[in-house]
């Protein structure tokens, strides 16, 4: 498996990005992943690097993106924080990823059973805990189909705050950050929200989500 050159990144469009994300999840689940020499990475990398995406997860130890998506070192960004919510600094990590380092894509990736979207879908109160939980609240605010039973301990209620609040976390990062909108207009990168279950493995993308200009990309790659 190649390490990743920033000519191979200049030559990558969204979609592809969207593409070995996928692949690489498929291998993951089959436990058929790609024979790396890691130290060669370390090797490969260690006057630059050029990641082809950044993927905004969990904190949980369950959800490691380069696992998940059976990605080696130097090819993808990872931005970790509980409940995959954004704030100021995550956006301006996800501007760096892009604008600077040449990222194609930004993809939030929520998990099944988070203790996050619980902890907020019981309104835990702990100290710093409580501002991060705050920002699921929307989610839970835009999840109106379950009328009983609002908590933890309602499976379906969880799942649908999570898928709910991945989605907006993509709708949060194109109304507050107008480098990223625009690099998403202009067909530089794609972005979209997707669900790791953390039972089977598997990565669902939403496909209402994920928002490529193809025509645009096309014009930038010259097609």
């Amino acid at each position: 498996m190649r390490t990743l050159t920033q000519e191979l990144q200049e030559k990558m469009t969204p979609q592809q990005a969207v593409d070995i994300l996928k692949e690489g999840n498929k291998r993951f689940v089959q436990n058929l992943k790609v024979n790396r020499n890691l130290l060669e990475q370390v090797n490969d990398t260690r006057d630059g690097q050029w990641p082809f995406a950044a993927v905004l997860s969990c904190i949980d130890s369950r959800t490691s993106a380069e696992l998940i998506f059976d990605q080696g070192l130097g090819d993808i960004f990872s931005i970790r924080i509980a409940g995959n919510v954004i704030n100021d600094d995550i956006l301006g990590s996800m501007e760096f990823a892009c604008r600077v380092a040449g990222s194609k894509l930004i993809l939030v990736l929520g998990h099944s059973k988070c203790g996050a979207i619980k902890g907020a879908c019981d309104h835990v109160q702990l100290g710093h805990l409580s501002a991060l939980l705050a920002k699921i609240e929307p989610a839970i605010e835009a999840e109106t189909t379950t009328t009983e039973n609002r908590n933890a301990n309602n499976a379906e209620f969880v799942a649908n705050v999570a898928m709910i609040n991945a989605k907006k976390s993509v709708e949060d990062i194109l109304n507050r950050s107008t480098i990223l909108k625009e690099m998403v207009e202009d067909g530089k990168i794609g972005i979209g929200a997707a669900m790791y279950d953390v039972t089977s493995g598997q990565v669902e993308f939403y496909n209402d989500t994920v928002i490529i200009n193809q025509a645009k990309a096309n014009e930038l790659m010259g097609a």
